[in-house]
């Protein structure tokens, strides 16, 4: 009898703790008047469920729709869809400061430019290499893209003739060809030498498995950093994948070659970060870093670009027109003032989604006022997470009418001020990524060169549509976006 009644006083007692819980995050606590599903008061649960199962975006999206443009996901976070919160969150003052998950995208123990919450950390390694993303200096080193672009080319007429010759029995992953590409473009503009990806002819890059791994990471991006560091130990201890190590080991080779080699000496990204006083082992790290973040974000827009150019064949025709004759005219042949390839690229990157996910800050403790679209007013104390994601802002329909298609033609017609502000496919404000120019740059060679040298004629796309893994950096479910020829 004495047991059972000490079983019931710990029943009561966890029934009094629930119900406090409840009570105070839906009644007393400093969110509890911002809008959320029941689970998302109470517990993170939630958000770390569907980031792992990559449908986070979607999810988050649909308690949009239900709850309205403030919402909240977490018991200390809310995500906002309106793009009038961008200026606050993100650009004002420089915006808010990244939440403490970034440091879960730190490399070996070290922050990267991207990871790191430190300003003055990240202040001395932008500064050194910020001279290498300015549009005159890509302008002046563009040669060195053209040439990898050239070598992009002759391998995809190469592998669509093959197709063509297994009448449509061999796809060929164009994902795979784009990935090559972007990190022989980085490389060799950025290093001073070519990865060599383009010339491996092989159907998976030799680099792919380390970017898998780092794109893996997304799923578990939200988590607290402490947690986070438990499971990747547990799983290079207990899961060690071979393919990851020897991928890893490859780039890793490559990059000691970079320090090692005459391109230390000259004014490459890694000899500016050596010569800010950068340890080589750091920059051997950020080097890794960029090669991670330039093949794959690029990689997948390139290729998504490709994908939905052979779904939309009068598209594709009305670009190669264009393009034919802006090259007839001398002071059209800048890549940058041709408008409908600029709407190609703009649109492919508002689709493609390589960042779909929330981008968390952390709100001052001068808090943030908030006053929704239907005239309700909120406020956010500090040390609040909030974020916004590009999934909700790239396909809000009222934003961008029928969201999911591919349609260059809405950036021709007069796009709206709200279309300008909500297309953030690089983020947004002194955070956003430093190689906007260079990835643009990148996308608008290739993509002019498609369509100079035709070579998607006779392209039809594989599939009904891309799908993705909704992680931190999006991963496309069975690795390949493919076309076929006949």
């Amino acid at each position: 009898m004495e047991s059972l009644g000490s079983s019931t006083f710990a029943a009561t007692l966890v029934a009094i703790f629930l119900l406090s819980s409840i009570v105070y995050r839906t009644s007393l606590d400093s969110l509890h008047a911002i809008p959320g599903p029941l689970i998302c008061k109470l517990t993170s649960l939630w958000t770390y469920y569907h980031s792992y199962f990559g449908d986070e975006s979607t999810r988050i999206d649909e308690l949009h729709k239900r709850y309205g443009p403030i919402v909240r996901i977490a018991p200390n976070e809310v995500i906002i869809s309106d793009g009038a919160a961008l200026a606050p969150i993100y650009v004002e003052k420089g915006g808010f400061s990244k939440a403490p998950c970034y440091a879960n995208f730190d490399i070996e123990g070290h922050a990267t430019i991207f990871s790191t919450q430190n300003p003055e950390y990240r202040s001395v390694r932008s500064k050194a290499v910020v001279p290498l993303f300015s549009m005159t200096s890509i302008r002046e080193g563009q040669s060195a893209i053209e040439s990898c672009v050239d070598r992009f080319i002759a391998r995809l007429k190469r592998e669509a003739a093959e197709s063509r010759k297994a009448n449509r029995q061999r796809p060929v992953n164009v994902l795979n060809l784009t990935r090559s590409l972007a990190l022989d473009a980085v490389s060799s503009y950025l290093f001073g030498r070519a990865f060599g990806g383009v010339d491996e002819e092989s159907d998976k890059l030799s680099a792919s498995a380390f970017v898998d791994t780092l794109v893996a990471v997304g799923r578990f991006f939200f988590l607290p950093n402490w947690i986070f560091l438990t499971l990747e130990l547990a799983r290079q201890k207990f899961w060690p994948a071979k393919e990851e190590e020897k991928s890893a080991q490859t780039v890793g080779d490559f990059v000691e070659s970079l320090l090692q080699g005459e391109t230390k000496g000259t004014a490459t990204y890694q000899a500016r970060l050596l010569k800010a006083g950068i340890s080589e082992h750091e920059v051997k790290i950020q080097c890794e870093d960029v090669i991670f973040a330039g093949t794959d974000s690029t990689g997948t827009s390139l290729a998504t670009i490709c994908w939905n150019l052979a779904k939309r064949p009068d598209v594709y025709d009305r670009l190669k027109n264009e393009v034919a004759q802006a090259d007839m005219s001398e002071r059209n042949q800048s890549p940058q003032i041709i408008r409908y390839l600029d709407a190609v690229v703009r649109e492919g990157l508002r689709i493609a989604m390589p960042n779909p996910a929330r981008l968390p800050r952390m709100v001052p403790k001068q808090g943030l006022a908030y006053g929704s679209s239907s005239g309700k007013q909120y406020f956010l104390p500090g040390g609040t997470q909030v974020g916004m994601q590009p999934y909700s802002l790239h396909f809000n329909p009222e934003v961008y009418p029928d969201p999911f298609a591919f349609r260059p033609e809405r950036w021709l017609d007069g796009p709206t001020p709200q279309m300008q502000r909500d297309w953030i496919p690089f983020g947004m404000g002194s955070r956003q990524c430093i190689a906007r120019n260079l990835a643009t740059t990148e996308l608008r060679l290739a993509v002019r060169a498609i369509a100079k040298e035709g070579a998607l004629d006779g392209a039809q796309a594989v599939g009904e549509k891309i799908e993705l893994m909704q992680w931190f950096n999006s991963k496309v479910k069975g690795e390949a976006i493919e076309l076929e020829w006949q």
